[in-house]
């Protein structure tokens, strides 16, 4: 598959339901002014097969990340971060879309409003990338939370390469040090272009592309197709 330039996928995203509601995706840069702001007859069609509610999370959703890029980084990790956290309820994979496992779409997520650790992850990274925040900046980060002893999956922001990190997290709603998460143990990290084995309190160990990650690989492909 070739590469995909993940600072523009968010701004790809034009909403634009069509017969039973099938989000379009469209990858030319130019067509980034296209989908800002969503038009009425779109937010119309989003609330007729999602409901009110869904229909505002799309213009909050807008509007963050038309605001956000105008905040120091701080103010956009921690905006973000409440957004997702507020407006999105946790359910599992199975009760959701009906299968073991699923990484969700930023658009699919706010669709449903609801899902899982990976899609908090997911939306938050690239939510982030639209404000202005750089890529190599932000991983997501496989870890086991221990004290659930269940996998988990968070956000992660290095404010230098060699900073520790802060964890934006679905399961605690302020933004921590990885210093001070003791309760997480990392195992893996990736953004757009890298996979590490992950230390989260240090930088990782460079292992390859993250595309060797085939839910990754496979969410990219529908944030540049059709995903309903």
């Amino acid at each position: 598959m070739p590469a995909v330039n993940h600072r523009l996928l968010i701004g790809f995203i034009i909403v634009v339901f069509v017969g039973l509601g099938v989000i379009h995706i469209f990858s030319e840069p130019d067509k980034k002014k296209d989908w800002l702001p969503l038009q009425p007859v779109m937010l119309d069609k989003i609330e007729r097969k999602y409901g009110a509610m869904a229909r505002q999370r799309f213009i909050d959703w807008q509007q963050l990340m038309v605001t956000g890029k105008m905040l120091p980084e701080q103010d956009k990790l921690q905006q973000v971060n409440d957004f997702f956290n507020r407006h999105i309820t946790f359910s599992s994979d199975l009760v959701v879309w009906l299968k073991n496992d699923y990484w969700a779409t930023p658009v699919e997520l706010l669709a449903k409003g609801s899902g899982d650790c990976e899609d908090f992850s997911i939306a938050k990274y690239f939510t982030l990338i639209e404000t202005g925040v750089d890529e190599s900046k932000l991983r997501i980060t496989y870890v086991k939370a221990l004290q659930l002893n269940l996998p988990h999956m968070v956000l992660t922001y290095f404010e230098s390469p060699q900073a520790v990190p802060l964890v934006l997290d679905n399961l605690m709603p302020n933004i921590r040090s990885a210093a001070e998460r003791s309760d997480l143990l990392p195992v893996y990290s990736f953004n757009g272009s890298s996979l590490w084995l992950a230390k989260i309190k240090e930088n990782g160990q460079p292992v390859g592309n993250a595309d060797r990650l085939t839910m990754w690989t496979d969410l990219k492909q529908r944030m540049l197709e059709k995903v309903f």
